[in-house]
């Protein structure tokens, strides 16, 4: 029962001498929604036939046209049942959580667009879905995807990285972590908190290949981490001298900033005091093409500026993290279907959606 029928019936027994004043004021106050009794009637169902190509666009970063793409790919399944038993389209609630991301909005304000649904409806269907797609598809990102990473696509990667000037004919990748401010905490505020940036904040890494796609993401871990702890926790070290070889047999490496430690899987640029100008030469270089890992973070925040709005990333309210990994999944999706700024600056395509969801 809902609590707006709970009061009706308390008004019912009031009226009926069931209850006295007192105990119709105390029930009456403890089934009262926080929620506002907001009016849905006025707007109509959703239904995608009523939106252009543009407008489509614009709310869910998704052309109308390539909406069915998406859903297929994440095989999205007919009907999500919340856990009060609301039943809510896959089509409809993969369109709630894409609007939620990609821009900070209330739930209240989706309610134009999603008109017969009532406020916790779209709380609760928009967090199945995140759920869905997080436990459905995470491992194409957190662990090492075969269908990107194979010791052919490596090759391919290291080749268009080594026309762009790169001197190192054996990248394939760049590694960098990156700093995502949220709320500030009601606890373990120190440990959340990143003393360089003066936020506090999660903290991701991210491996950038040429195609515009993360090969490899892991998260979140405490703001105040660094960079090298990061790595060492995420175990991507391992997963390289595994799996980070060419068709020859020859080791491939990843790229990254001077925090890295130097390995054969992983490359970084010369530090020391003095630098010779063919150290400076290959450093220069390396950082041109490197670029590329920042401007695949920028994406992420720009398509689905709802992660940039710190106020709303409230450690204990939301899943923030399981919310980036999904975003970075997205973000991945959209790159299959439209590309973007790496991909044209490498000149490589990256798969069709469906290979990379396969």
């Amino acid at each position: 029962m809902s609590f707006k029928k709970a009061r009706e019936g308390l008004l019912l027994a009031l009226n009926d001498n069931l209850l006295s004043e007192e105990e119709f004021l105390l029930l009456y106050d403890v089934n009262k929604s926080k929620n506002l009794d907001l009016p849905c009637k006025q707007y109509l169902p959703f239904n995608l036939d009523y939106m252009d190509e543009d407008e489509c666009l614009n709310e869910f970063r998704v052309r109308k046209c390539d909406l069915a793409i998406l859903v297929d790919a994440l095989g999205i399944p007919n009907e999500i049942v919340c856990d009060q038993r609301s039943v809510v389209g896959g089509v409809e609630a993969l369109c709630m959580l894409l609007k939620r991301l990609a821009y900070p909005c209330r739930y209240s304000d989706m309610m134009q667009r999603f008109g017969h649904r009532q406020v916790p409806v779209l709380c609760m269907a928009t967090n199945s879905m995140l759920d869905y797609i997080y436990s459905a598809h995470h491992h194409r990102i957190t662990q090492w995807n075969e269908n990107i990473l194979n010791p052919v696509a490596l090759r391919t990667y290291a080749d268009c990285i080594l026309q762009m000037g790169a001197p190192l004919d054996n990248c394939f990748g760049f590694i960098d972590g990156t700093v995502r401010p949220i709320a500030r905490p009601g606890v373990t505020q120190r440990i959340l908190y990143n003393g360089h940036k003066r936020i506090h904040s999660l903290k991701y890494q991210a491996v950038a290949i040429p195609n515009g796609l993360i090969g490899h993401l892991y998260g979140p871990v405490e703001g105040k981490k660094h960079d090298s702890g990061m790595l060492a926790e995420s175990g991507l070290l391992a997963l390289l001298q595994h799996h980070a070889m060419s068709v020859d047999g020859h080791p491939m490496c990843v790229y990254g900033d001077p925090a890295y430690p130097l390995r054969v899987h992983l490359q970084a640029p010369f530090r020391h005091v003095h630098l010779t100008p063919q150290m400076m030469e290959y450093n220069k270089r390396m950082s041109e093409v490197r670029v590329s890992v920042e401007w695949l973070f920028g994406y992420i925040a720009n398509y689905f500026k709802f992660m940039d709005f710190r106020k709303n990333l409230k450690i204990g309210l939301s899943s923030v993290g399981k919310l980036y990994v999904v975003s970075a999944l997205l973000r991945n999706a959209l790159t299959c279907l439209y590309g973007n700024q790496t991909s044209q600056f490498f000149n490589l395509d990256p798969p069709h959606i469906r290979d990379y969801f396969s």
